[in-house]
């Protein structure tokens, strides 16, 4: 089954669908007020994000710490980015990077 990346206005959605009208049944299921931008359907099926490309350094570190925090917070992104803060000394916008991949990832 191939993967698809949807894009709609506020989100990018990375799944697999049959085919292009199955991958956009995704976003109406999930997001219904949302619209369809662009729909490409990936030349492999696996799907890469770099770390370093998020502004992340040392991601090894930084996924450890982020998902612990995210896990003390039980999920509440402002409590967790604050966790991360504290823990790792780092600033807002690096704490809130942290935060906000490792969510995406499913922690």
């Amino acid at each position: 089954m191939p993967l698809f990346e949807i894009e709609t206005d506020n989100h990018i959605i990375i799944s697999w669908a049959q085919d292009s009208d199955s991958a956009s049944a995704i976003v109406t299921d999930a997001y219904p007020s949302e619209r369809v931008i662009r729909l490409t359907k990936r030349p492999r099926d696996t799907w890469v994000i770099s770390k370093a490309a998020l502004g992340i350094p040392n991601a090894a570190d930084v996924c450890d710490s982020a998902r612990d925090c995210l896990s003390k917070a039980q999920g509440d992104k402002v409590h967790a980015i604050r966790l991360y803060m504290h823990e790792t000394g780092v600033d807002l916008e690096q704490a809130r990077k942290a935060i906000e991949s490792n969510m995406v990832m499913g922690w």
